[in-house]
């Protein structure tokens, strides 16, 4: 026996269409779409009909960057799978790639497998992993082959964090020349750690110890001088590049001459870059540390270039890089050194309400809010048509939003596991108010009904958005 829901009388959004129409769902997948009101849409019937007039109905969001249970500087994330996705699901995203961690001196697999068991029956909607890799050596790169093969379709890599992820310039060209073999997709930390340690042992000796520090070591231009030599890397591997939480204008450039000279480069950019800025870093009495994160927030004026990328495709994903640490007894652990601080801001449970406030704002249209949101990182990483959108056959990962609905952004009222908001006090207009995961219900009007074990894992596909 099937399971049939309609939900009628919605606005339906994807990121080539807006249509008043009804969306008929048999089990786990959308089994049709019709115009409101049509013949074919009235002779469906359903065991539950989803009244959605006046809302949207949109695809579940798609967030390719974050870090559940990330261990970093002596501590961990603080949302688990469990946590981190139900938030995810409050805040209208049903699919989240997390990033398994190759230690030092062991396996892709090892680490791989070590991600698998934090997240085996804990999630509430769906996830994928990307793989850290830490340590390229000739093992690692035909373990890269096997991933592939298995789902496991992108890897990242650090041009940061000496001693932990970085990668040098030969281990990044290896890498990257595996990648255009197999298929695979590198995705970049672009910044010069080498150069920015001098920079953090020099401000540390002049006593510059707050939060703001952090933000001025990490220089814009040592963000965009990466982002050119992991470009230049790629173009000589013949490799596509993906780069990750791109926060500067002089990043953005270098992105931009890349891809108008037809270079398969991809740049994604997360809320905290479009929304906060070293204003959030400078607050009194450390408050600056809830807003530490790598690469680092900058000067409100890049803001503009950053959302002129998103229109103009320049940048093609918004993603959260969700990687949480509780002020109190985490973020405090850099009292007096910035550089103790760990690196990480919550998201994941704002990212679709944050971007509707653009499309509110005019920043960018519904379409492209849909477009940056679910479909291209749902074709990015390998998962479309089955996540990112609302069709015949794709998985019915579908969320319905009142998009008139008020809400403040707060500490007390969000589902993140982490004791401070980013947004604080912020009033945004937009707001989920029942979310499906494969048919099943999320979120059910404003209560959390689904459970831990829903999410199945995700193999995905090569990249789908090659030029």
């Amino acid at each position: 026996m099937s399971t049939r829901t309609v939900i009628r009388g919605g606005l339906v959004i994807t990121a080539s269409d807006e249509l008043h129409a009804d969306v008929l769902i048999e089990d786990t997948r959308i089994a049709a779409i019709a115009a409101t009101g049509t013949p074919a849409a009235e002779a469906w019937t359903a065991e539950r009909t989803i009244d959605a007039t006046g809302k949207y109905v949109i695809p579940g969001g798609v967030d390719a960057h974050t870090h559940m249970e990330l261990p970093f500087g002596g501590t961990f994330a603080s949302d688990t799978f469990e946590t981190g996705t139900r938030a995810a699901a409050w805040g209208g995203t049903t699919t989240i790639i997390d990033f398994a961690v190759q230690s030092v001196g062991r396996s892709l697999r090892e680490g791989l497998d070590a991600w698998n068991a934090k997240a085996d029956g804990q999630c509430a909607i769906d996830y994928g992993f990307h793989m850290i890799v830490s340590d390229v050596n000739q093992d690692t790169l035909k373990e890269m082959d096997l991933l592939v093969e298995e789902g496991v379709t992108s890897f990242k890599q650090f041009m940061a964090y000496p001693g932990v992820f970085y990668s040098d310039d030969g281990q990044i060209l290896r890498a990257m020349q595996r990648s255009a073999e197999n298929g695979g997709l590198i995705m970049m930390h672009a910044e010069n750690g080498i150069a920015i340690d001098v920079l953090v042992e020099q401000a540390l000796a002049r006593g510059e110890t707050d939060p703001r520090y952090h933000g001025e070591v990490r220089k814009a231009l040592l963000e965009a001088e990466a982002t050119h030599r992991a470009i230049k890397l790629a173009q000589v591997a013949g490799a596509p590049l993906y780069v990750v939480h791109v926060s500067a204008t002089e990043a953005v450039a270098e992105l931009a001459r890349a891809r108008d000279e037809g270079l398969n480069v991809f740049g994604e950019t997360c809320p905290q870059y479009l929304f906060l800025s070293t204003d959030n870093l400078a607050e009194p009495d450390f408050e600056g540390a809830k807003y530490v994160c790598s690469t680092p927030l900058r000067p409100k004026e890049h803001q503009a270039a950053l959302w002129r990328g998103l229109r103009t495709n320049d940048l093609q994903v918004v993603s959260t890089d969700h990687c949480p640490f509780c002020f109190v007894g985490q973020k405090e652990l850099g009292r007096g050194d910035f550089s103790k601080i760990p690196n990480g801001l919550p998201g994941v449970e704002n990212r679709m309400d944050l971007l509707h406030q653009a499309v509110v704002d005019g920043h960018i249209s519904r379409r492209r809010w849909i477009e940056i949101a679910c479909a291209t990182p749902a074709r990015m990483f390998g998962l479309y048509p089955k996540k990112g959108t609302i069709a015949p056959g794709a998985d019915a990962d579908v969320v319905i939003y009142d998009p008139h609905a008020e809400q403040i952004m707060s500490a007390e009222t969000h589902h993140m596991n982490v004791d401070y908001s980013a947004y604080e006090g912020r009033r945004t207009t937009g707001r989920v108010e029942t979310v499906l995961s494969r048919g099943e219900d999320v979120i059910t009007e404003r209560k959390f009904t689904g459970r831990a074990g829903h999410g199945s894992y995700t193999p995905r596909s090569t990249c789908q958005y090659l030029l």
